[in-house]
């Protein structure tokens, strides 16, 4: 997929007012609009400004942009950060118009964005206040256990010059025991305000990758290295766990790829995620005379070609 420069499609600054983002749109969109324009390519550069201005001229949307930061160059290879977008606060309500645009678009504010988005407000606008949502990064760690952390969100709001800022406040979460990725906090009352009551603050949980561990839904999946004999002849070995070391049965003749199921030692719940280990065969390095020996006399004793399936 390749990135698109928003600003540059449109010819303004990165710290254009809103009022200068809202002239230009209007002055390139008579220009290229497809009915009067004679430009070769007016259809197409018609609805890139109409995407580019569907970003930069809403807050929320531009503050997600920019949080991509100004390194990229249009047609650049780009894939989302896994982390883009987190602890930033905006209102409760997705974004319908992601099909009409490109891939760059949708990725960003499509089907992912509209999830995170997907709380709305009950009620008249006028008797309560708007639900809010942000994403939060924890570590698996937090989700296993369940913690009490302090919660820093950025909200982004247009100032009295024109330009976009961000305030920024803290909120101390409590994160239940087991809650998984894509799963939601309510925070009462801490949207926006209103005449009756305030709306809520929705956080949506994504887990920071873990250094060994792969989260899918509530089950852990791990890399288990383990040696030629302990595949070959079965062995019980210590396999880590986020509650700690347990001992795992290795069957003989186990072979690369093979899944090993620890039963409810994946993400705490009712019932709770399975643990798998994922066995890989490492073989020991011939750093020593007596090391390279030995391999000699595997080589010797136990004729045995790998490739045999494939023919050769």
């Amino acid at each position: 997929m390749k990135y698109k420069d928003y600003y540059d499609v449109m010819g303004v600054a990165r710290d254009a007012t809103q009022a200068e983002i809202k002239r230009t749109y209007r002055k390139l969109a008579r220009k290229y609009h497809p009915d009067v324009s004679k430009e070769t390519d007016a259809e197409q550069r018609f609805k890139d400004v109409g995407e580019a201005y569907a970003v930069l001229k809403d807050p929320e949307k531009r503050a997600s942009y920019d949080e991509l930061g100004a390194n990229w160059q249009s047609g650049q290879e780009f894939s989302p950060p896994p982390d883009w977008g987190s602890g930033f606060e905006f209102r409760g309500r997705g974004f319908s118009d992601a099909d009409d645009y490109s891939d760059f678009f949708s990725s960003l504010f499509g089907e992912e964005y509209q999830h995170a988005t997907g709380q709305r407000s009950h009620g008249t606008a006028h008797s309560r206040g708007e639900d809010h949502h942000a994403r939060v990064v924890i570590d698996l760690e937090d989700a296993f256990q369940g913690t009490t952390r302090s919660i820093q969100l950025r909200t982004p709001r247009i100032d009295d010059s024109g330009h976009m800022v961000t305030s920024e406040r803290t909120l101390k979460v409590k994160i239940p025991r087991g809650v998984r990725p894509g799963q939601h906090i309510r925070l009462s009352g801490q949207g926006s305000p209103g005449q009756e009551q305030a709306g809520d603050l929705y956080l949506e949980i994504e887990l920071k990758t873990h250094r060994i561990y792969r989260v899918e839904g509530k089950d852990l999946y791990l890399e288990l290295p383990i040696t030629p004999w302990e595949a070959a002849l079965g062995a019980p070995v210590e396999c880590p766990t986020p509650a700690g070391a347990v001992k795992l049965g290795i069957p003989p003749a186990t072979t690369t790829g093979h899944k090993l199921r620890l039963k409810g030692r994946g993400i705490p719940g009712d019932p709770p995620g399975d643990l798998y280990a994922i066995a890989k065969i490492t073989t020991p390095a011939a750093d020593t005379e007596a090391a390279r020996s030995l391999y000699r006399k595997m080589q010797q004793e136990l004729p045995y070609n790998p490739r045999s399936e494939l023919g050769v």
